[in-house]
């Protein structure tokens, strides 16, 4: 199965990429987690909306066809370790891929909040978006080792 990290933004440090490499690379197998970055939007001024917009048109371009989705939201629902390990069982069942879309510096657009089939939040902090990519994938490479029974998770 396929997961996928959409994310806002193309230009990160280098320590965002290796910490989110290091997770994605140990994901082997039955699963496979890949990165697909969109360009943020214009902001100019104030209009930090119309930047939004434009991410959210970019994100709903690079999810192709109908994976489920996952919005990354302050205001989601938390998720247990061993509650995104059955999470992802269930989506190995069924047979399709799970997208997880994280917004830019100004959050993530309504239109893909609308069409996700999950809200998730990984913390009621506010984080820096190009953090939560090495959180999400951490948290999905210990999701899979609790799926397998490997020992790396000790919850």
């Amino acid at each position: 199965m396929r997961l996928r990290v959409v994310a806002a933004g193309t230009r990160l440090p280098a320590w965002i990429q290796q910490g989110y490499e290091e997770y994605a690379g140990r994901i082997r197998g039955e699963f496979t987690l890949e990165l697909v970055e969109v360009a943020l939007g214009q902001r100019r001024g104030t209009d930090a909306a119309r930047a939004v917009r434009q991410e959210g048109e970019r994100m709903q371009a690079a999810l192709g066809g109908r994976p489920y989705l996952v919005a990354l939201q302050v205001a989601g629902r938390p998720l247990t370790t061993a509650a995104l390990a059955e999470f992802l069982a269930a989506r190995l069942l069924e047979g399709r891929d799970v997208a997880f879309c994280i917004g830019g510096p100004d959050g993530l657009d309504a239109s893909i909040d609308a069409l996700a089939d999950l809200r998730w939040s990984i913390s009621s902090l506010t984080l820096p978006h190009g953090l939560v990519r090495v959180i999400v994938a951490e948290a999905l490479y210990r999701a899979v080792t609790v799926y397998r029974g490997h020992p790396y998770h000790r919850g």
